[in-house]
């Protein structure tokens, strides 16, 4: 799926400069200004909250819980307007960013691919590390840390990844994430132009607390290297685009609803990656076999008689 950072590669100069800049004024929010923003979006997931528990209060007779389970995972009352801006952003992606994909795949050798991958994943290790910490993941931090430490070094400015080869493995973290760890529910779903898939307390984690948390960008934004940081930003989201285009692509030949697939996925990568990975738990099915074995179906019916013997 489409990250926050993804559409910035398909935008024309004009329009990549505006959204830079209301990137910038975001970040220009002091801590107390974004964590009032924080605020705001953990009271736009309240109506979800409400409406979960509603639903397990009312009587069992007339909310299953399949109906709860089915509009506590949709919660998308935008639908409309998302469904237009997921349309406009699939015609940019059609015009621009797939053909690119496609060619830079087809004609750069994956082990280039491979070491561009390495160096900008290596760049967003502060970002990671920073979270972490946040989530009082202080093991995932140190793994962070020494992978940062490895691939910048050994691996040459993070070109290689050689932490992964020595058995230590990478993992996202995102204030977004974070806000989730701390209790915070996602809300509605929301689909931004350009951007993609997300809900209010990932537009908060991801837009604007992030970029306190990336020194790197913070570096190049106060010391006007905005043309890098615009590289970069662009270059991350389209290799990260370009590395999941063909399964993007199958998805959408397969499904019947291109867009509730692509919300559902987006809502199990988010779900998989508070929960590091691991698959949560579904709740026990229900017993409905009324105590009927399968020595029952060889027995006659009360009042009906067997068939006659041939």
């Amino acid at each position: 799926m489409v990250s926050l950072r993804f559409g910035f590669w398909c935008l024309t100069s004009e329009v990549q400069e505006t959204s830079f800049m209301i990137l910038k004024k975001l970040k220009s929010i002091t801590w107390p200004g974004a964590l009032l923003m924080a605020v705001l979006a953990f009271g736009l997931t309240a109506p979800e909250t409400s409406f979960a528990a509603g639903l397990a209060e009312a009587d069992s007779a007339h909310v299953t819980l399949a109906q709860a389970s089915g509009e506590e995972a949709v919660n998308d009352p935008l639908e409309s307007m998302n469904r237009a801006i997921f349309d406009f952003n699939e015609g940019l992606q059609d015009m621009l960013l797939r053909p690119l994909a496609k060619f830079y795949n087809k004609t750069i050798n994956v082990t280039v691919r491979q070491g561009i991958s390495n160096f900008l994943n290596n760049l967003s290790s502060p970002v990671i590390f920073a979270n972490d910490v946040l989530q009082g993941e202080f093991e995932r931090a140190l793994t962070t840390f020494g992978r940062a430490f490895i691939n910048s070094t050994i691996g040459i400015l993070g070109l290689a990844d050689v932490a992964t080869e020595l058995g230590i493995g990478r993992h996202d973290e995102d204030f977004g994430q974070t806000l989730a760890v701390y209790g915070m529910g996602e809300g509605f779903y929301l689909v931004l132009p350009i951007f993609g898939p997300s809900s209010p307390r990932d537009t908060v984690g991801k837009l604007v607390i992030d970029s306190y948390l990336d020194p790197l960008g913070l570096w190049l934004d106060n010391t006007d290297r905005n043309n890098i940081q615009y590289t970069l930003t662009g270059a991350d989201g389209f290799d990260e685009y370009a590395g999941i285009v063909d399964e993007l692509d199958q998805v959408k030949k397969t499904s019947v609803d291109y867009y509730a697939a692509v919300r559902s996925l987006y809502r199990q990568k988010r779900k998989a990656e508070i929960n590091n990975g691991s698959v949560l738990e579904l709740p026990p099915i229900p017993d409905l076999s009324y105590g009927i074995t399968p020595e029952d179906f060889d027995q006659p019916l009360a009042g009906v008689n067997p068939p006659a013997s041939q």
